[in-house]
Parts: C-alpha cells; structure tokens; sequence
C-alpha cells in the first residue's frame, strides 16, 4: 500500500488550485440551479469493480509483453487492487475469476480485509482448459455436443457459487467462447438448446439473493458464430430463467456503430439490465481504457443509468474489463475508474425537466444541445474533491508515480516470461 505522507505531500501542492477551482465550479452551477455538494456527494458513494486480472499485463493473440512487477497469485492482485482504491477511492471491490484465483475462503477474506476491499461477482472459466481438466473446451462448454463436458461446465460453476458464498459474493457472471468457426460446422438451434439446459442448472443453484449475469459477444474465439451474440439472444436467455438471471453489457462486445445507450435504456424498461463491463474499443473488442476512444459514448450509457436511477429497484453492477499491453495496469484502471465516475457526474448534470420538455415538443437541436451542457461541462473539480475528503489522492497517478510502488513490487516479484500470447 501506498504511504500516507506521500499522498498527504501530493495533495497539499495541489489542493490550493483544486479549492479555487471547486469553488468557481460550485458558482457555474449554482447559477445553473445544480448544488455542487450534491453532486459530489452521490460521486463519492458511486463504485466500479476492478478485476483481479486486470492488474496484470494483456496481450493479443500474437504476443505479450510483461511488465515489471507482475503479480504472482491472487494475493498480489489483490494487493495492486488495494492500491487502485487507495488513491481513488472508487473502487471498493474486486472480482475474481476463477480457477484463476481459486484460494480458500479464509485466506481471500483475510487479504481482502488486510488492503480494504470486498468481493464482487464471480467469474467462471470454461472458455480454455486448464490443468487436469478431463474434458477439453475446444468445441464448447455448455453447449457441448458431449454431455460429460456440459455437466463438467456446470459442476465448475456451482463450484464457483459455493466459493463466492463464503466470500460474501452475491452474483455469478458467465460468458462462454462456446460457438463454431465454419458453416455447417453446429447445428445453432441444437446448440443453443443444449446451452439453454444446462445454463438453467446452474442458474438453480443460485442463493435466493444471488443474480445470474450472462454476457454476450459478437465474436472471439468462435468467429463463425457464437452462441450467445447479442443482447437479444442475452434477453432471450434472462427471460427463459427467470427472475434471478439478467443481462451483462460490456461495451466492447458488440458490432461498430450499435447503439449500446438505446440496448441499456430497452433492458432497463424491462428489468434485465444486470451489469457493466466497462472498456472501450475502436475496432471490435480491443478491450481498450474506458473513456479513451469514445467518453461521449459513455457518458450516452450514463445518461440512461441516471434516468432510471429513481427506480428502488434499480441496482446494476459496474466493473472495469480491460486488457492493457503497453501501460502500467494500475494507472489505467484508475484513470479508466475515474472516467466512468466522470460519465456518471455530467449524466447529473443533465436538466431532465428540461431535456422532456424538447423531447415532448420534439425539439432536436435543443435536445441534444441540453445534453451536451452536461457533457461539456469539466467535473474534474467535483471528482477531485470527493477522493481528497475520502482520503485518496487529488491526482492519483501522480501520487502513485511518487510513491515508486512498482519500481518496490518488482523488487520482490520475479520477471516475468514474455513467451506467449493472449490475456493474463
């Protein structure tokens, strides 16, 4: 963990600037009718999950390059998370993968106490074999022709919901490479049956208190088709569940130029909308920092969550999903962490009053003018002084560059081999 002087140093060189210019923001507002406190004050109650295996550094298919001071274990990631939360205090909580990170309970619990986190969903693997696997996930895991290694996808993920119990975990979340690569290759309607089956097992050892998020993707690794493709087939499979089972959004799984905003607002108006896996991209899923290609587009996804944010029974998840090959894993997920608070603070800033009133008069230039006030409007102030009075750091990357806990983790961790490719 970082030291307490050196984020208290950092803050004092620049919590001069930071005051004068909270305060020149809280007057704009004022004169627009927005309390600046309040604002504020729901920015620093909002979260967004790390995974566990972000903190590590991606690849493509072709090759990765490890970074210094790679965590080891879990114990590691969860070290590296507790940093990402010190000096953001945005992210409370941490979601693991497993077998990736399968631990006893105890020992997760103790070290998720020791650095202040608590665990979020659950994440299964029956995308890739792993060590003394029986059966081989090549041609699929719940939707397998071969009964054997659908009850093998299965038993893996109630095993998962047993280890999430004692960790204080209240959501499982699943996506599956299953799908096929050629024409003719899987019959689709069988396929999808057979994922249906034994989707809906798992789904039956869920807690009472336990939600089933499930997540679509266009492509990758199945490139012809893949079982659960869009947010259509994701509501299909939510609906035929039943109450408990719901739909995961991550904004890179989809086609260039679908509208994810309107997909939020139709699984919101109907119940299913489970979860976030926020990202960006530019080409497909390129699992890229949030808010690097595209914040309008996010800050449009915030817009819709803001709107529905008077309904009580309203509560989706959000979590950080991104693979970073060339940057320090740790400053992007804080700087990714604060984008996405920066989306949810201009989406409050958006005049609803004013913006149905264009809206019912259909007044489209107004309209779309009145959300872009919001978007325009610079929150860094807001952000900033949330994590000061919380304890972490004004400026987190630059505290966290002062503090030189990579140059210090990579003292103890070994170097990591470059060979291979893919994610962590």
């Amino acid at each position: 963990m970082i030291k307490s002087d050196i984020i208290a140093q950092a803050n004092d060189a620049a919590n001069a600037k930071l005051k004068a210019d909270y305060d020149a923001l809280g007057e704009a507002l004022d004169r627009r009718g927005i309390d600046i406190a309040a604002i504020k004050s729901k920015v620093a109650k909002y979260g967004v999950a790390v995974p566990s295996w972000g903190v590590g550094t991606g690849g493509t298919r072709f090759a990765r390059f490890p970074g210094t001071g790679e965590p080891r274990d879990i114990f590691d990631k969860l070290d590296d998370c507790g940093v990402i939360h010190q000096l953001t205090r945005a992210t409370p909580s941490v979601s693991l993968h497993f077998p990736w990170d399968a631990q006893p309970a105890a020992d997760l619990n103790s070290k998720a106490e020791e650095v202040g986190l608590t665990f979020d969903a659950m994440n299964s693997n029956t995308f890739q074999d792993q060590e003394n696997q029986q059966y081989s996930y090549k041609f699929g895991s719940l939707s397998h022709t071969d009964a054997a290694t659908r009850q093998q996808a299965i038993d893996h993920n109630i095993a998962c919901i047993a280890l999430g119990r004692e960790i204080g975990s209240k959501a499982l979340t699943i996506w599956v490479g299953d799908g096929s690569n050629f024409p003719g290759q899987t019959n689709f309607t069988r396929q999808f049956e057979r994922y249906l089956e034994a989707t809906r097992q798992v789904y039956n050892a869920l807690p009472e208190d336990w939600t089933l998020l499930t997540e679509h993707k266009m492509y990758e690794p199945a490139f012809y088709s893949t079982v659960v493709q869009d947010w259509g087939t994701n509501l299909l499979i939510a609906q035929q569940m039943g109450d408990k089972a719901k739909c995961l959004v991550d904004l890179g799984h989809h086609a260039p130029n679908v509208n994810i905003e309107m997909i939020v607002a139709r699984l919101t108006q109907f119940g299913k909308l489970g979860g976030f896996h926020f990202n960006d991209s530019k080409y497909g899923d390129d699992d890229l920092d949030t808010g690097s290609i595209d914040p309008y587009r996010l800050f449009l996804v915030f817009n819709e969550l803001v709107e529905a944010e008077n309904n009580p029974d309203f509560n989706p998840m959000h979590m950080l999903d991104q693979s970073h090959n060339v940057t320090d894993p740790i400053e992007s997920l804080m700087v990714s962490a604060t984008e996405v608070q920066r989306a949810y603070a201009q989406a409050l800033l958006v005049d609803r009053t004013v913006l149905e009133g264009f809206q019912e008069s259909n007044d489209a230039l107004m309209a779309t003018t009145t959300l872009k006030h919001g978007f325009r409007t610079d929150v860094e102030p807001i952000l900033a002084m949330a994590r000061l009075e919380a304890g972490g750091a004004i400026d987190p990357v630059a505290a966290y560059r002062a503090s030189n806990y990579r140059a210090q983790v990579s003292a103890i961790r070994p170097q990591v081999s470059g060979a291979g490719g893919g994610i962590v």
